[in-house]
């Protein structure tokens, strides 16, 4: 029960590249804007792509080498090397085949908060069970050397 409840809260993680966008701004929508929204929302893409197809490594290249994720029920990962360890031991765990949805973009200077929601389906390892999966998630981004990576990140279930 413990591996299940676990699998089901960490497939929160959920992105996919093929999915619908929808994404409001406070600033003014402007060329700049809409770049620096479409360089986030590739990000986000990233890194759904790394979860449904367990790539670790592709996991931190979206991360701040200093980022923070915060997992409904695990504990909080700090840091590149905490962040190795915790994904690698999700995907021991369980596969994800989920879709997310941007529903927000927040942009202020080289700081930028998404707010998401995914769904779909995690399969859990040990048993080959596949259940439905659906979540939120609340990411924020900081823009370090041109590029926009997660900052922090963390993730609830939506029911």
């Amino acid at each position: 029960m413990k591996i299940l409840v676990m699998a089901l809260l960490l497939s929160v993680m959920s992105c996919q590249n093929k999915t619908e966008k929808q994404t409001t701004s406070k600033n003014p929508v402007n060329m700049e804007n809409s770049t620096e929204k479409a360089s986030i929302e590739e990000v986000l893409y990233t890194y759904g792509e790394a979860l449904n197809t367990a790539d670790v490594n592709k996991v931190l290249k979206v991360y701040m080498h200093d980022g923070i994720f915060m997992p409904t029920t695990l504990p909080t990962a700090t840091g590149a090397e905490q962040l190795k360890a915790s994904y690698t031991n999700i995907f021991k765990t369980i596969q994800l085949n989920v879709k997310f949805n941007i529903e927000e973009v927040v942009i202020n200077g080289d700081w930028a908060f998404v707010r998401t929601s995914s769904k779909g389906n995690v399969t859990i390892n040990a048993t080959n069970q596949t259940l439905p999966e659906e979540n939120r998630e609340f990411f924020l981004l900081k823009k370090e050397n041109g590029e926009w990576k997660i900052s922090r990140y963390m993730f609830n279930k939506s029911k």
